[in-house]
């Protein structure tokens, strides 16, 4: 291992010091940022040792404010706002942000009008749904007079309206010996409409009251004596509390039959003769009469319990079918045809369809096809031509064998219009009479 050599010694001299203190007295005087570094020199004693006749670094006398209190740059493209341009900036960033609300709101009420149409439909849907026969059947109760149950025939209806699975209860009703009917309508908004009663009501008489109500209603007839007591008076006084009732009178006999009384008169051809009352046919015709030019009441001879229960179903099923029957007849017109040949003809602004419109008129003539009709249209396609052709034909014969020679195409063989047809036509177009009959 190589020894250490120890680094030459150099010896300052006084030239050397006076030369430092001068060359400090030049940096007071001028104060620099920068740093010198004296270089290093190898030399033979090793790496790393410095010049003495070099200094080391030169020490900076500017105080460390001055470099921290520089102004910052300003780029020259860059000013400051005024109060102006910052009103209007902030005055377009409010009206952004109201735009942005109103779009908010348009969307909002977008969506609430979406949701009630939405909903309308569906409980539109629903109510239409309701109101269908099979359903609304579900929504109809039979109301049945407890005096009926009297009758061991009325064991019948109840086991029927059982067996078909329909809404019937025992009550009380302002008419005795009555069946009338109420109706549940479909909730709206989760709330109830009530019970609706219906117009439709039925009497159930046997045929001694009914003898007593003829008797009543003779001597109210003819007038100035005392009515005879009779199911009539709760008849018209019911009428009178509903006026818009509709009572239909059922008269049955069954259980007289059992005791051999006034049906064991019947015919063999299952007829009721009403002479077999005891009364004169003239009047149980002229009872007949009043009770349903006065009273509106219809009256209906039936054998037994069972045509009565026949007719109790029949009228129920009619009633289940008169809200949709209601519903489908209020939309069209009753004098409507269905149908595209019985529909209108749609003619806009610039006068399109018109010709159709020609067209449909002459085929509204009796025995007139659309072939025949399009034939005529065709060769004058419109109705002032065809006016035009009538003036300047010479003679009456030539105006009314006018169309006669026009080739209707169509089918199997082409063929001519005809003279009939030319002539029903001509006094189509040219009547001055009203009540003219073209065919």
């Amino acid at each position: 291992m190589a020894s250490l050599k120890r680094a030459k010694t150099w010896e300052v001299s006084d030239s050397d010091e006076e030369e430092e203190e001068e060359e400090e007295e030049e940096e007071e005087h001028t104060p620099s940022d920068t740093h010198t570094q004296s270089p290093v020199k190898d030399d033979d004693t090793g790496p790393g040792i410095q010049s003495k006749t070099e200094p080391v670094s030169s020490v900076s006398l500017v105080p460390p404010t001055s470099r921290s209190s520089r102004a910052p740059s300003v780029s020259p493209g860059r000013r400051r706002r005024t109060a102006e341009e910052r009103e209007e900036e902030r005055a377009r960033a409010e009206e952004r942000r109201a735009e942005r609300e109103r779009a908010r709101v348009e969307r909002e009420r977008a969506k609430e009008e979406k949701r009630r149409e939405q909903q309308w439909r569906r409980e539109e849907a629903e109510r239409l749904k309701s109101l269908k026969p099979e359903n609304c059947l579900k929504s109809l109760t039979v109301h049945i007079h407890p005096v009926l149950l009297q009758d061991c025939g009325c064991d019948v209806l109840l086991a029927v309206l059982a067996g078909l699975e329909w809404s019937s209860c025992i009550e009380e009703h302002s008419l005795t010996h009555s069946i009338s009917w109420t109706r549940q309508p479909p909730q709206v908004d989760d709330e109830g409409g009530g019970v609706v009663d219906e117009d439709q009501v039925l009497m159930v008489v046997s045929q001694k009251d009914f003898m007593a109500m003829v008797a009543s209603i003779k001597q109210t007839l003819i007038g100035g004596t005392e009515e005879a007591e009779s199911l009539f008076q709760p008849l018209s006084e019911y009428l009178n509390r509903a006026p818009g009732a509709v009572v239909s009178l059922l008269v049955t006999g069954a259980q007289y039959q059992r005791k051999g009384s006034w049906d064991d008169d019947y015919d063999d051809d299952g007829v009721c003769p009403r002479s077999q009352l005891g009364l004169q046919d003239i009047d149980i015709e002229e009872v007949l009469v009043y009770l349903q030019l006065f009273k509106n009441v219809s009256v209906h001879f039936l054998f037994g319990w069972q045509e009565v229960t026949d007719h109790v179903c029949a009228v129920t099923k009619a009633l289940s079918k008169r809200p949709f029957k209601a519903l489908s007849d209020g939309t069209d017109l009753g004098f409507c045809l269905d149908g595209s040949w019985s529909g209108g003809v749609r003619v806009d602004a610039s006068g399109r369809g018109l010709s159709q419109v020609w067209t449909r008129q002459i085929q509204q003539l009796n025995r007139v096809s659309i072939a025949m009709a399009t034939a005529v249209t065709s060769a004058y396609p419109s109705p002032s031509l065809l006016l035009e052709a009538y003036e300047e034909a010479e003679s009456e014969e030539e105006r009314r064998k006018l169309l006669a020679d026009l080739i209707v195409r169509g089918g199997a063989k082409e063929r001519r219009v005809g003279p009939e047809l030319s002539n029903r036509v001509h006094r189509l177009m040219t009547s001055q009479n009203p009540q003219l009959v073209l065919d």
